[in-house]
């Protein structure tokens, strides 16, 4: 079938991206689904700064790529051999397929599942199929498994949770990445309890649904760390108890917020300055978990010595460190009761033609989470 959808085919290309277009809005070539597939109609998709990272190099993937990883959609077909799902299912997806057997998936590790890094890193579904094709024939690679900026996309059955069918699309995608991702950081690898302190360094989606979940876990205090004043209001009015702007001065000020040091600091701005600064801030005896993905020929040093004088614990987080099927059902109903707004995280809704201006807001901070909306 013909699909509308944005496929990046280089990245690094300079912003302002509404000038240098990187992303080319055109007809595509889908295939149907194969076994253990779905075919699915995208309805939201949000734009996350990992599909930044992409765009601008800083986080190297296989091109040309279909981009969009955070989406939530309607089930159209079903391929053979797919049992669990039927057309007219609402669904949103997980960035990472789940094969269900290797080992990390049998820990319920399911970030971490093997077949599913390497089909991701190939830019291939989890059977190792690509049902792209550019207008000239060649092939296209898929991101994540998702590929949500499209307005039809194939799917493993694996890469995709059911969800109740009244959710609002453009709520329901928020909850494939920064929900999973941020809250996920707190509930699963942090595992924040409550009445513990918690730092939060970048007020970005991932970092402000990072903040959500520490005030659902009971969390206090809890710091909201940024460089702009703005997203730090926005972090006051979702809980936080506490902000500090970004900057030299900025772990003497968590220290003293949290009486000597945060229990738990979680890192989400993929800077590297930022997880030292989150490790300098966390008590003796506390956990420093990241989320934020760096360029990967950045480093970060530590004094080794405190690892074991202090009882420090450093942790990285992947997708929240979730069980997809377990955890977008606990999120969403957590968000139906009200104890986590995760609405006040969208900044806005667009058309998919306006996708590269959207990214020119995301890479200047002036935006949370904006959705496409496909009509």
């Amino acid at each position: 079938m013909k699909v509308r959808a944005a496929t990046l085919r280089e990245m690094g290309l300079s912003a302002p991206y509404a000038q240098s277009q990187p992303l080319q809005i055109g007809e595509v070539t889908l295939d149907g689904p194969g076994p253990g597939e779905l075919l699915v109609r995208v309805r939201a998709a949000g734009l996350c700064h990992s599909d930044l990272s992409v765009i601008d190099g800083s986080r190297p993937r296989v091109m040309p790529m279909v981009l969009g990883h955070e989406a939530a959609g309607e089930v159209v077909e079903i391929g053979p051999d797919t049992p669990g799902f039927m057309p007219g299912d609402a669904v949103v997806f997980a960035f990472v397929p789940s094969c269900g057997h290797c080992d990390y998936c049998a820990d319920g590790r399911a970030a971490l599942c093997e077949p599913g890094a390497k089909a991701n890193t190939a830019g291939t579904l989890l059977s190792g199929a690509r049902r792209w094709h550019a207008a000239d024939g060649g092939e296209l690679h898929h991101h994540l498994g998702v590929s949500g900026f499209a307005e039809y996309t194939v799917v493993s059955a694996r890469s995709a949770v059911r969800i109740d069918r009244d959710l609002p699309p453009q709520i329901a995608a928020l909850f494939g990445c920064a929900v999973m991702t941020g809250v996920g950081a707190v509930i699963n690898t942090a595992r924040v309890v409550p009445g513990e302190s918690v730092a939060i360094f970048g007020m970005g989606g991932v970092g402000l649904a990072a903040l959500l979940g520490a005030v659902a876990a009971g969390a206090d205090p809890i710091v909201a760390v940024d460089v702009l004043p703005a997203k730090l209001e926005l972090a006051r009015s979702l809980g936080a108890t506490h902000t500090v702007l970004a900057g030299p001065d900025a772990v003497n000020e968590i220290r003293e917020a949290t009486r000597g040091g945060a229990a738990y600091a979680i890192e989400t701005a993929g800077v590297e300055i930022a997880l030292a600064q989150a490790y300098a801030a966390t008590r003796r005896g506390g956990t420093t978990v990241t989320v934020g993905l760096p360029h990967p020929q950045k480093q970060f040093a530590i004094s080794a010595v405190s690892l074991v004088a202090e009882e420090r614990t450093v942790k990285g987080s992947y997708m929240g460190s979730a069980v997809p099927s377990r955890d977008l059902p606990r999120f969403i109903a957590l968000y139906r009761a009200g104890r986590m707004p995760v609405d006040r995280l969208l900044t806005q809704t667009l058309k998919l033609e306006d996708i590269n201006a959207a990214f020119d807001r995301l890479a200047r901070g002036e935006a949370v989470r904006q959705v496409v909306l496909f009509e």
